[in-house]
């Protein structure tokens, strides 16, 4: 099975020496059956004050940095090294109440889904319920995984990438109605669709393997890429990436799941200064597949970060 590589380099530069508040950063990949963490280093310079690492309430791996000193630059250089095991052709398990839509979900699991069920954005005009039934039969009765292949495979079809460098996402109607998004859009957009249809859904955020051999193979391969799980019954959660149309996790390397997509933000903290003393920030991401695991290494140009800045504070 490939063991992956991933070196995700991020550096901020201002205009004079500033003094920085505390940092969170979520680049810890999460252990599981199907991507064993072997390795996972963090450097921080100016080295900082004080780390500490800490569980988020979904379990994602959070480091905590604290500064006592003044800079013109702060680097976070994070390196992961894991074993991935891809899932080629998904046939997920499930219950078989839940092999057709629609499905209910059992009493004991609503009241840790129904948050992640809740609707987030508005849709006064049903349009993302609209489209999200445009997928269902005449009877609206369908193979539940037949039914949200189609739909993640539509957006890759029927939808344009855009690399966005703004904050935030945007709005799911927006994305719809201009057919065009970041990874970022159209997960967001697809976790409202599912969640019309009466299903939970939640964010994650991580990296795209694309291997240099077969560039065609993904878009928005080798940087920060989002997509979204589903929670089905019998199978659990379960990955799905409209950007590339990807159902399971072939090449996705997972670091945080989250019910909203600011609670993802890979890096986030704040310096104390002048709006002006901020110069910009540069990441450079580079994933790899080590030799001798598999397909030949990608390596990726600087990209802007798709997290948020440090703010500034005085």
């Amino acid at each position: 099975m490939p063991i992956l590589s991933v070196q995700h380099r991020t550096t901020y530069r201002y205009r004079r020496p500033v003094s920085f508040g505390e940092h969170r950063i979520m680049f810890r990949p999460r252990d599981s059956y199907d991507q064993r963490l072997i390795e996972a280093t963090l450097d921080i310079a100016p080295e900082p004050a004080t780390l500490r690492w800490l569980f988020d309430v979904f379990g994602n791996c959070v480091a905590v940095a604290t500064f006592d000193t003044r800079a013109e630059t702060l680097t976070f250089a994070c390196g992961i090294t894991l074993e991935h095991t891809p899932e080629h052709a998904p046939v997920f398990p499930l219950a078989p109440h839940a092999t057709h839509f629609p499905f209910g979900y059992g009493a004991e699991d609503m009241p840790d889904l129904a948050r992640s069920i809740e609707r987030q954005w508005p849709d006064p005009r049903h349009e993302v319920d609209a489209w999200a039934r445009s997928f269902l039969p005449a009877d609206g009765r369908i193979p539940t995984q037949e039914l949200l292949a189609a739909m993640t495979r539509g957006v890759r079809a029927n939808f344009t990438y855009l690399a966005r460098s703004e904050k935030g996402v945007q709005d799911p109607l927006t994305t719809l109605r201009g057919r065009r998004g970041s990874c970022r859009d159209f997960a967001v957009l697809m976790m409202e669709a599912v969640r019309a249809l009466g299903m939970a859904a939640r964010f994650v955020s991580g990296y795209l393997y694309n291997p240099r051999n077969d560039r065609a193979r993904h878009v928005g391969g080798g940087s920060t890429h989002a997509w979204l799980q589903v929670y089905l019954p019998g199978a659990g959660w379960v990955e799905f990436d409209p950007t590339n149309g990807i159902v399971g996790n072939r090449d996705l390397i997972r670091v945080a799941v989250t019910r909203d997509p600011a609670q993802a933000v890979p890096l986030h903290g704040s310096f104390f200064g002048l709006a002006s003393d901020d110069l910009g920030m540069r990441v450079e991401v580079d994933v790899v597949e080590l030799p001798g695991t598999g397909a030949n290494p990608v390596s990726t140009a600087p990209i802007l970060h798709q997290g948020s800045a440090p703010s500034p504070a005085r």
